[in-house]
């Protein structure tokens, strides 16, 4: 193999493996009560003790094809709709902006 293939596969890998980092990351967050806590009100695949305030987190990227959209909505639903139970997990400092988007990538899995 020469040697821009081998870089190539090695990068491919390392892609490959910090997008499954970023997956586990984002599933403990979201199946954690210390600071998601996504179970408590939504049934994910995987879950338990699931709750069913929210509608079930499943084939979140046909649904929300726009990253940025759900994004926005994990970080302040109330801006889209005031009466909602969902905390505004951004707005409030309850997630970061990279704890947000770790979830995304874990919840574009379900």
């Amino acid at each position: 193999m020469h040697a821009p293939a081998v870089l190539a596969a090695a990068l491919l890998s390392a892609a490959m493996a910090a997008g499954a980092a970023d997956v586990a990351a984002g599933r403990a967050l979201s199946f954690g009560s210390d600071k998601g806590n996504c179970l408590a009100c939504h049934a994910i695949a995987g879950g338990q003790q699931m709750g069913n305030i929210g509608p079930p987190l499943a084939d979140i990227a046909a649904r929300f094809p726009d990253r940025e959209v759900l994004f926005r909505r994990i970080w302040d639903e109330t801006a889209y709709n005031p009466a909602t139970l969902m905390p505004p997990f951004g707005r409030h400092g309850i997630l970061t902006a990279t704890d947000i988007n770790l979830i995304i990538d874990f919840l574009y899995t379900r």
